[in-house]
């Protein structure tokens, strides 16, 4: 098994967002990202990264995997609960649907303090 990869669509980056759960947040409650189709191979504890506006943003552990959601019956989840942390890779990342399979190594991996932003600002001068 291995960590997965999403994508949160740019129309909903602000909803997704505001649903919480955020790196440096305490968990409040299971946090569900739905897929519909196949579900991928993971196990509690893997990670499940996310990408918006062609960056990666970071990744949650995995908790568990609903083939048919509680909230959404129609469609499989991924649930996450907290331990949400900021990261991300210097190659972008083209939005998809479904999931992939983590391509990158781990090694690769930055903090990502500005990871809100829809696109990554460059450091300011001082004085500017």
């Amino acid at each position: 098994m291995a960590d997965v990869v999403v994508t949160v669509p740019k129309a909903m980056w602000r909803e997704w967002i505001e649903e919480g759960d955020l790196p440096g947040e305490e968990a409040r409650y299971d946090s569900h990202f739905w897929l519909g189709g196949n579900l991928p191979r993971i196990a509690p504890g893997e990670r499940v990264y996310i990408v918006a506006h062609g960056k990666l943003r970071g990744f949650a552990p995995l908790v568990r995997v609903e083939r048919s959601c509680e909230l959404r019956p129609s469609v499989g989840c991924l649930l996450r609960q907290g331990a949400a942390e900021a990261v991300t890779i210097t190659e972008p990342i083209r939005g998809f649907q479904g999931f992939r399979y983590r391509w990158w190594s781990r090694e690769d991996e930055r903090p990502f303090p500005n990871w809100q932003r829809p696109v990554e600002q460059p450091p300011t001068k001082e004085g500017d």
